[in-house]
Formats: structure tokens, C-alpha cells, sequence
């Protein structure tokens, strides 16, 4: 009889092994993921939607500007992402206008422009063919009037330098003093003189040592004459 096959008895395919699922870690990736989704809809919402745009541009300081003609010189676009306004552009647009001294420019929530001008201020006036002429306090000549200023001296000057000039001395000039000057004048940046109500002149010279200056003219002031020369301060004269 044939022999017998032996056979050896056949295992079972291994079953891979199976880790047990970490919930925690799964329920951490599934925050951080719906976080970052959340993240990123409110970036799109804020930076590229009008959900969060300009809805109103807010105009504070003016006074002989209307706030139209700030709003126009602004150009801000309605309806653009608030986040997104470049406000130092729009800084740049307002100080164009000539009667514009500074300008804050700033956005609030949840969609405002507020743009707060603070105009110049004018401390004497130049005659000329077209009107009378604004100067402020830094020599600038921003506005035009049909009719004289009332209070304010008038300013002849020879160039620029020489109005800058004399600004400064009028800024420099005692208060008490300043109220009584119909008119500055100035040759040269040395040679500024204010002429008062009362017909009396004030040599003042440059704008060099105008503390000591303004100091002596007040007691100078003081004395009978008609022209008072503090270009000198060490040595003033009354003529």
C-alpha cells in the first residue's frame, strides 16, 4: 500500500493589527482645523468683503473748509474693507487742500473713517491785485479774501525767507504788543520793523535773541518816542 502523505494543517492568514484610535488626538486635529476654517473666513470677511467696509467718513475740525470739501479731497471709497483703507494716503489727499495745517486720519469699527483737520490760522495778511492774502504762523499764503481781515497787520516782505521772517517776529512779539501792530515789514531776514496803530516803529532786526528782545521792547515801550530799536538788545535806542 502507498505511504501515507503527511500533511501539516494550514494556518490562518495573520489579521493586521489594528491600534486602538487616540479620541483625544482626533478631537484636537478636528479643533485646530475648524479653528484655522474660522480663522480664515473672518480674514476673508474682514480683508475682502464689504460686511466690514466703509459705511461713513466722519469729518471733525473743520471750519472755514466745509466737510464736503474734505470728504472730496479724501476720496475714500465707500463700501471698501475698513481694514484695508490706507489712511496715510488719505492724509496725503486732505493736506493738498492749502488750508489744511494737519491731519489725523483713522478707521473705527465697525466701518468709519474719521478724518480730524486742524486748519491754519492767520496772523497777518499780504495786499495783492487779486485780494488780500492769508499768511499763518509758517509763512504760508493759503487763501485769498475780497475784503481785509479785520485785527490782523498787513505784511510786506520781500521774498519768502524775509516772510518767514517776519512771522517769526511777530510770534515772538510781546501780546500786549502783537495787538497793537497795523503792519511788519521786512527788507531783508535782518531787517524786520512793525509799525503800530499809534504810529510808533519798532526796529527789531532778525529773529535772532527775540527773547531778549521782546523783554526789553516792552520796557522801552514805556518811554516817549517814535522809533524803538531792539535790533541790538545789549544797546536798544529810542529815536
Amino acid at each position: 500500500m502507498p505511504e501515507a502523505v503527511r500533511t501539516r494543517p494550514r494556518r490562518a492568514p495573520a489579521r493586521p493589527v489594528r491600534r486602538p484610535v487616540d479620541r483625544k488626538f482626533v478631537l484636537r486635529r478636528l479643533t485646530v482645523i475648524s479653528v484655522m476654517l474660522v480663522i480664515t473666513a473672518v480674514v476673508y470677511i474682514v480683508m475682502f468683503t464689504p460686511m466690514l467696509g466703509v459705511k461713513e467718513v466722519a469729518v471733525s475740525g473743520a471750519k472755514d473748509l466745509t466737510v464736503e470739501e474734505v470728504r472730496a479731497a479724501a476720496a475714500v471709497e465707500m463700501e471698501a474693507p475698513l481694514a484695508r483703507v490706507d489712511t496715510a494716503e488719505i492724509a496725503a489727499r486732505v493736506l493738498e487742500l492749502p488750508r489744511v495745517a494737519e491731519v489725523d486720519v483713522r478707521r473705527s469699527l465697525p466701518g468709519t473713517v474719521e478724518i480730524a483737520v486742524v486748519e491754519r490760522t492767520p496772523v497777518a495778511y499780504v495786499v495783492a491785485q487779486d485780494g488780500f492774502h492769508l499768511v499763518d504762523g509758517g509763512g504760508v499764503d493759503y487763501a485769498v479774501k475780497k475784503k481785509a481781515p479785520p485785527g490782523l497787520p498787513t505784511l510786506k516782505a520781500t521774498d519768502q525767507r524775509a516772510v518767514e521772517a517776519a512771522v517769526q517776529v511777530l510770534a515772538a512779539a510781546p501780546a500786549k504788543l502783537r495787538a497793537t501792530v497795523k503792519a511788519v515789514t521786512a527788507d531783508t531776514v535782518h531787517d524786520v520793523r512793525l509799525t503800530l496803530k499809534n504810529g510808533k516803529v519798532v526796529k527789531w532786526g532778525g529773529v535772532e535773541d527775540s527773547a531778549r528782545k521782546a523783554a526789553v521792547v516792552g520796557v522801552l515801550l514805556t518811554q516817549p518816542g517814535k522809533v524803538y530799536d531792539v535790533a541790538a538788545p545789549e544797546f536798544p535806542t529810542i529815536g
